[in-house]
């Protein structure tokens, strides 16, 4: 439709009519609720106009198109609840005598029961029930691309909400990112996602207001079923994702139970300022896992904290912002270092608010860390419990189940895992897990294809290293060299990166380049920090058990994250036998069925 001018309504007779103004005034002029009326204008051409200014969209329409669209209509309807044509042959039928006109009516009121009941129940059989759903990226309408933090913080809130959620199987942040500006179709989207449902919406962020348009569409149909918009102060932010997740919920009518409830609506103020810097430290952090970006997050989050001690999202974004930079393939921190400062936040977040499920997966991996085995399980589940839908948690317990030995167990829990964050948990996640337990093919497969369909920096970095480790593993070092160079040079040369690659120069032959990389750990460890696992694999690979027996010891006292996998782990299997190696996993407490 052409857009039209705009005019002060109704201002004088229209000789196209009365000029109705809403949605909601078409749809009570046509007898019908908001959707049909939107159904039709989409797929029937109903008349209806658009007026597309600097803040929003609106709607009008004019009576006389409308009654002539109905009219043109009424001979072909498919709408079988329109009794206009009995109508119709009744007006201009033969007279007939009273009682034949009441006897009439009477059977025209139980055929239009009959058939409205028929309906009903036919559309509760053919429609299935919504289990499933995802929320796309909220689009920034503020007309600043900087705002595009504050959108994606927004979307992220609202899908932590409706997480919480049991019945519901909801999508994480991660998958629904992808599907960030795409062009492809609703229902191809919900086909990727393996969703019955698709939250898709709008932001406008004027000022110290916030503006959320959002709707519900059903994915087989491309049916929308449900949409509202939501105008609140910038100060309720949170109680405004409250509110759209709690309607979504009512919406696709999924059980909510009374624990599951508290948390959906439970909601406190939060000054602007606070919430800007809350949300732009999430954005830094989940953009780029550099540890320069990981830096400024944590930036952020301390200014977070410093405008509202209290606010406890703000800790655990910080918490995560260190942890990052203790590990070996991202910031490559001293765990001395960090750690204090990741319990610390953790422990924070979780005094006040002691049901954010964040906290206590985050919690669960230091004490995994620590090798308090029984208190991570513990925390684990307990994150579980309380957002079910957590593929982090999800991932982060099937590493306990790996430590532990229960290979299968945790390659179960890694493809719950992948349900639920299809996008985001990546080839190179199952291709560790695999190789962990021992399926070197599988894991390879699984590892190059990632690397012919992903080809960011992030991605392919992770997917070389780990096909290295495989590819080893397999009997194939020539293979795995080129792949461990191109991890090298991504990662700008990372020691953990440097341990493999001297097992796999020495695996294939080629000592002398491996022990020229050995060099080169040692030259940087005068310098300043090398993982202890970057000296144990190398020293393994080189086949100098006793020099990795004594690197073992230091990655007992620094706590070094290679030993959670010590009964496990394939490279330490020219160790297997030796009771040092035994006693080393009863130190750790591995030695414990659990």
């Amino acid at each position: 439709m052409s857009v039209e001018a705009v005019s002060t309504p109704n201002a004088n007779p229209h000789p196209r009519g009365r000029r109705l103004e809403s949605w909601k005034e078409i749809a009570a002029y046509l007898g019908r609720d908001v959707t049909t009326v939107r159904r039709w204008e989409r797929r029937e051409g109903l008349p209806v106009y658009r007026i597309l200014h600097s803040k929003l969209g609106s709607v009008y329409a004019y009576t006389t198109e409308l009654d002539a669209w109905r009219d043109g209509r009424a001979g072909a309807a498919t709408d079988v609840a329109d009794a206009a044509p009995v109508v119709e042959i009744a007006r201009h039928g033969l007279r007939v005598r009273r009682w034949l006109v009441v006897c009439g009516a009477a059977m025209l009121a139980l055929l239009v029961v009959a058939y409205f009941t028929t309906r009903t129940r036919l559309r509760a059989s053919t429609v299935s029930k919504i289990k499933s759903l995802a929320v796309l990226p909220l689009k920034n309408l503020s007309g600043d691309p900087a705002q595009e933090y504050f959108a994606d913080g927004m979307t992220e809130e609202i899908i932590g909400r409706l997480s919480m959620i049991r019945g519901l199987r909801v999508i994480s942040r991660t998958s629904a990112m992808h599907f960030k500006d795409t062009r492809a179709p609703l229902p191809e989207i919900a086909k990727a996602l393996g969703v019955d449902a698709i939250v898709e919406g709008s932001v406008i962020r004027e000022g110290g207001r916030v503006r959320v348009h959002a709707q519900l569409i059903r994915a087989a149909t491309d049916e929308h079923f449900w949409s509202e918009t939501y105008d609140r102060e910038l100060g309720d932010a949170l109680a405004l994702e409250s509110e759209v997740a709690q309607a979504i919920a009512g919406r696709v009518e999924v059980t909510v139970t009374g624990a599951e409830r508290a948390r959906l609506v439970a909601a406190r103020q939060v000054s602007p300022d606070v919430y800007e810097n809350f949300l732009k430290g999430q954005f830094v952090e989940k953009s780029n896992n550099m540890p320069a970006a990981t830096q400024k997050s944590i930036a952020y989050f301390e200014e977070a904290i410093k405008r509202d001690p209290a606010f406890a999202p703000a800790y655990l974004g910080l918490a995560h912002a260190y942890d990052a930079l203790g590990m070996p393939g991202v910031g490559g921190a001293p765990p001395s270092a960090v750690q204090p400062k990741v319990i610390s936040a953790v422990r924070r977040a979780l005094e006040l608010d002691p049901a954010l499920p964040g906290a206590h997966a985050l919690m669960g991996s230091l004490y995994q860390m620590q090798w308090q085995w029984n208190d991570a399980e513990r925390e684990y589940k307990l994150a579980l419990e309380l957002d079910p839908n957590d593929a982090g948690a999800h991932l982060s317990f099937s590493s306990w189940l790996l430590s532990q030995g229960r290979t299968e167990e945790a390659l179960e829990w890694s493809r719950r895992a992948r349900e639920l964050d299809p996008v985001g948990i990546t080839g190179n996640t199952m291709g560790w897990m695999l190789f962990q337990s021992r399926h070197y093919d599988e894991a390879i497969r699984e590892l190059r294809s990632d690397l012919a369909v992903r080809h960011d920096n992030a991605s392919t970095y992770w997917s070389c290293w780990f096909l290295g480790f495989a590819l080893i593993a397999n009997d194939q070092p020539d293979e795995a060299i080129p792949v461990l160079e191109k991890a090298l040079a991504l990662s700008e040369r990372n020691p953990a990166v440097i341990g493999v690659l001297v097992r796999a120069y020495a695996h294939a032959g080629r000592r002398a380049e491996a022990l020229r990389l050995l060099d080169e750990l040692k030259r940087r460890q005068q310098k300043g920090y090398v993982p202890t696992a970057a000296f144990v694999n190398a020293y393994l690979g080189l086949g100098d058990n006793e020099q990795a027996f004594a690197w073992l010891e230091r990655a007992y006292k620094e706590h070094s994250m290679i030993l959670e996998y010590v009964s496990v782990h394939p490279f330490f299997d020219p160790l297997r036998g030796d009771p040092r190696l035994a006693d080393l996993v009863h130190r750790v407490g591995l030695d414990q069925a659990r």
